[in-house]
């Protein structure tokens, strides 16, 4: 009829352990979209949870509720609660939601997923910090450690904390398009669609330098990333033949050498897209790539980013400090 509007029902389940912010995050997006959605949470008993802070969380229904589902949500839990096996309140209250529901797993909640078999064969996220653990216990998932959130049929994954946020906005923007997604977006003061995934805010160090082998020289090549370096150049310089230096390279810091360049100078990339005002064809001379176009195919190849895009989020967050600690001081 018109002006009937159907209302999809979301009900997130708690856990023993479930971090309070990313329990809340269902709620507070959903609940700011119009009335489109009905948001209710949920415990495997019915009883209060314990959070992975210092409270305990009581909510209004148990298990029953989640076989009304449109969409359920499982929030993330601390690493100390991920279970290797699920209980039987776990089993039983996860088995009552519809075959046909939509099921959508925040960071480790990934965990409670895999254990119920529910990502058998899919291709699956969760928090980087994790992901290794996750691949041991779980090697039928394919794992992608390095984006905000995947989609894979009726079910969905999102990476770390508030990667939360960028499924439930996708959810939004699935369902009612981009204007509502953007609405909601703007209610909640977040982006409305962040681009690239978690691997831009994972730090990737430089391998210490009292490491045997060939340590001297990947210091020595660090202070030669805007010279055309080959493995001919490494190799001598570590006095060693090519087969040897690219083996024991290898063996030391787990990449070939021509990758590890690449990674150093991606890395070399950031820094000044942060910290400088340089053009990016400029930068790119800076750190060994031979155009702009090359650093823009490598940054995007290893963040999913473009070097403005990263620029623009990581310079406006640093100017957003800066202007914080000036009110501060005044």
């Amino acid at each position: 009829m018109d002006g009937e509007r159907q209302v999809e029902r979301v009900v997130v389940l708690a856990l023993d352990g479930v971090y309070p912010f990313e329990l809340g995050i269902p709620s507070r997006i959903f609940g700011a979209a119009d009335g489109r959605y009905e948001v209710l949470t949920c415990s495997v008993d019915g009883r209060p949870v314990r959070s992975n802070a210092d409270f305990t969380i009581g909510v209004e229904h148990g298990p029953e509720i989640l076989a009304t589902a449109d969409t359920v949500v499982v929030a993330s839990v601390g690493v100390p609660y991920i279970p290797e096996e699920l209980s039987a309140e776990v089993v039983a209250a996860l088995a009552r939601i519809r075959p046909d529901a939509r099921i959508v797993s925040i960071c480790t909640a990934a965990f409670v997923l895999a254990a119920a078999g529910l990502l058998d064969g899919r291709r699956a996220t969760t928090h980087w910090h994790v992901t290794d653990l996750f691949r041991r216990r779980y090697p039928q998932v394919e794992v992608d450690p390095d984006v905000l959130f995947v989609h894979d049929g009726r079910i969905l994954t999102s990476a770390g904390a508030a990667s939360g946020v960028d499924v439930c906005l996708h959810i939004v923007r699935t369902d009612h398009g981009s204007e509502l997604a953007n609405a909601v977006a703007r209610r909640c003061v977040v982006p409305p669609f962040r681009d690239g995934g978690q691997a831009q805010y994972i730090e990737q160090p430089v391998p210490e330098s009292g490491a045997a082998g060939t340590a001297a020289t990947r210091a020595w090549a660090l202070e030669r990333l805007d010279e055309p370096l080959t493995l001919t150049d490494l190799a001598a310089h570590a006095r060693m033949s090519l087969r040897t230096f690219a083996r024991r390279f290898n063996d030391e810091v787990g990449l070939s050498p021509g990758r590890w360049l690449i990674q150093q100078r991606v890395g070399r990339a950031r820094h000044l897209l942060e910290s400088s005002d340089l053009p990016v064809d400029r930068i790119a001379i800076e750190v060994g790539f031979a155009t702009g176009a090359s650093l823009r195919q490598h940054l995007h190849a290893a963040i999913g980013v473009s070097p403005q895009v990263y620029r623009r989020t990581f310079r406006a967050a640093g100017v957003r400090q800066r202007s914080g600690r000036r009110l501060q001081a005044s």
